[in-house]
């Protein structure tokens, strides 16, 4: 699956236990205790990690409203960076903790690590040539993480637009906000494993998917032949270093990627916001932020902590029991 869709899915939150109450999270959290904080966040994009850097930090800065997914395995908890949605998509962690790193020193235990992600993804999306927006932040770290729990969520690449549509609405998300949020997919890459059904076995019939332009079918049979590497990958659209509303008009081509997309342009209920997408980059980049900052809003109504180090939760003081 691909570290843009359904990292769309619920941009900011793990949605297995996902509020849409709206918690205290406002722009400016930091400006008392660390003013520096977004500052310093930003840089990292681009020292030493060149053009692809945007496009990994936009990939882990929709993987949680609470970091959870950047916890590591221990012997008591299988984490998420295994997950079927994420293993062989996820990767590049230490430019998160580089940042980490880098508050640690001048503001230590005031900045989360969800909240370093968040900042991430809007920073990303301006560098890769897309809107701006100013981030909601007071998120706090999640004290666990569960493979399970993310095996179970995350949507498949086959999903329909019924399926998305129903999901978006659990959270009092609209179908534009589906739509908008979709066009994370103008950066990024998604495996072959993802789509060798729709190229060899759409719906059971041994046939391609029938949504699918030839010619690009054509180029897909190449880059995924049947039998052949699931975890070579291919671009989620013509355009896959820059944020822009290319992957809109591949929909209409016929040129999805994945399953889940070009349904967007298959489905009635969705066609038109795909359609005005693709011929206003304007409205998609309001659309997009407009859904960025509602999803935003979602909190995991989770106990948490600023972790010192984004990958494990803070050592808990042992208390020792003296007898008399």
């Amino acid at each position: 699956m691909s570290l843009s869709l359904f990292l769309l899915l619920l941009s900011l939150c793990n949605i297995a236990a996902v509020s849409a109450l709206s918690p205290p999270f406002r722009p400016g959290f930091y400006s008392d205790t660390c003013p520096s904080a977004e500052l310093t966040v930003r840089p990292r994009h681009q020292q030493g990690h060149g053009s692809r850097a945007p496009k990994r930090r936009f990939r882990h800065a929709l993987a949680g409203c609470d970091a959870s997914l950047l916890l590591d395995d221990t012997p008591n908890m299988l984490g998420e960076k295994l997950a079927l949605s994420n293993i062989n998509s996820l990767r590049s962690y230490e430019v998160i903790d580089e940042a980490k790193d880098a508050l640690e020193q001048i503001c230590p235990g005031i900045v989360s690590c969800a909240d370093i992600i968040v900042m991430a993804a809007r920073d990303a999306v301006v560098l890769s040539g897309g809107p701006y927006w100013e981030v909601k932040l007071g998120r706090k770290d999640s004290l666990t993480a569960s493979q399970e729990d993310s095996d179970n969520i995350m949507p498949s690449p086959r999903a329909n637009a019924t399926s998305l549509i129903s999901l978006f609405q659990k959270f009092n998300l609209s179908i534009k906000d589906l739509v908008a949020l979709s066009g994370s997919h103008s950066i990024g890459k998604a495996r072959c494993f993802s789509i060798v059904f729709r190229l060899y076995n759409q719906s059971g019939t041994g046939r391609p998917d029938p949504a699918l332009d030839p010619k690009f079918r054509v180029k897909l049979d190449k880059l995924c032949p049947l039998g052949g590497d699931g975890n070579v990958t291919g671009d989620l659209d013509a355009t896959p270093e820059v944020f822009d509303n290319q992957y809109f008009k591949d929909l209409v081509r016929g040129r999805g990627f994945l399953n889940s997309d070009q349904d967007l342009f298959t489905d009635a209920k969705t066609r038109e916001y795909v359609r005005v997408f693709s011929g206003n980059q304007s409205e998609f980049f309001k659309a997009f932020v407009d859904g960025m900052i509602r999803m935003g809003d979602l909190d995991s109504g989770r106990p948490g902590e600023i972790r010192r180090n984004c990958r494990v939760v803070n050592s808990r003081p042992v208390e020792i029991l003296l007898e008399d």
